[in-house]
């Protein structure tokens, strides 16, 4: 049992929006205009994790990417993103839902190319072990020990 006091319920109007990335520079300042709220961690989730997120106009979710262990989901609810995968752009609405089957190599990003804000609930799972290839971009992550370690494509750390 853990010694802090998790709660039943919460607002997630109440949760610490988080507005930084875990990308190195230059890549964190790519994902300016996402905020991105913890909802799972508030209730100590170890087997997934649960964020409600949300990208102003021109904001995008991340670099676009494809994990090798572990799966994710997305569920519309509010705004017009566009989802950008492997297989080319989709446009996405309130009430709908996609999801990226681990070790697929389907990269994917959501981007807000509309003039009002997009609000999406996102779920992955948190297998141990996950690397995420960035096909677009100089950059490749591996979950270390629980945190993230990232490098060039040809292994140098950042």
């Amino acid at each position: 049992m853990n010694d802090k006091h998790t709660p039943i319920a919460v607002s997630a109007a109440d949760v610490e929006a988080r507005t930084t990335s875990l990308y190195p520079e230059p890549f964190a300042s790519f994902i300016t205009g996402r905020e991105k709220r913890r909802l799972g961690d508030v209730f100590d989730l170890t087997n997934f994790g649960v964020n409600l997120t949300k990208l102003a106009p021109g904001a995008r979710s991340a670099l676009r990417h494809s994990h090798a262990r572990q799966d994710e989901f997305i569920y519309i609810l509010q705004g017009h993103p566009t989802l950008v995968t492997d297989a080319g752009e989709t446009q996405l609405a309130p009430g709908m839902c996609a999801g990226f089957k681990a070790g697929t190599g389907n990269a994917h990003q959501l981007l807000n190319r509309s003039n009002a804000d997009v609000q999406y609930l996102e779920v992955g799972d948190r297998t141990a072990g996950d690397a995420v290839i960035y096909p677009d971009d100089d950059l490749q992550a591996m979950s270390v020990d629980g945190s993230w370690r990232f490098a060039h494509k040809d292994g140098e750390p950042y």
